[in-house]
């Protein structure tokens, strides 16, 4: 399963999450997030069609991450939101694929992860 993770604000937009989406270059088989974000990132989930998996903020702050970043490392204790997300949602053997990226308007990042999680 491919997993695609975001990290957001809380003000990000489903332009936010189609621009960071689309810096990946992938088309995913379900979104990530962390739990208190999900409803953020329904209207986008919603216009493309796919689940949204909520995450635990105490599972992300867990996960050793590929990138880090000090804004994330402040706000949720754990390198990159994007990254953890997916990879919690993707299951136990999953890796990251995609590194996380940026929307242009810098409100959502994105990462992907492979997984054997159904």
């Amino acid at each position: 399963m491919v997993i695609a993770g975001f990290g957001c604000r809380a003000e990000a937009t489903i332009e936010s999450f189609r621009s960071a989406l689309a810096a990946t270059g992938m088309r995913p088989d379900a979104l990530a997030v962390p739990a208190d974000r999900a409803g953020v990132i329904a209207p986008f989930a919603e216009a493309e069609g796919l689940a949204v998996h909520p995450v635990a903020a105490e599972l992300l702050s867990g996960i050793d991450t590929p990138t880090r970043s000090t804004v994330s490392l402040a706000a949720r204790g754990v390198g990159s939101v994007a990254e953890a997300a997916a990879l919690a949602a993707a299951g136990l053997a999953a890796r990251i694929v995609v590194p996380r990226v940026m929307s242009s308007d810098r409100m959502a990042t994105c990462a992907i992860a492979q997984g054997t999680e159904e």
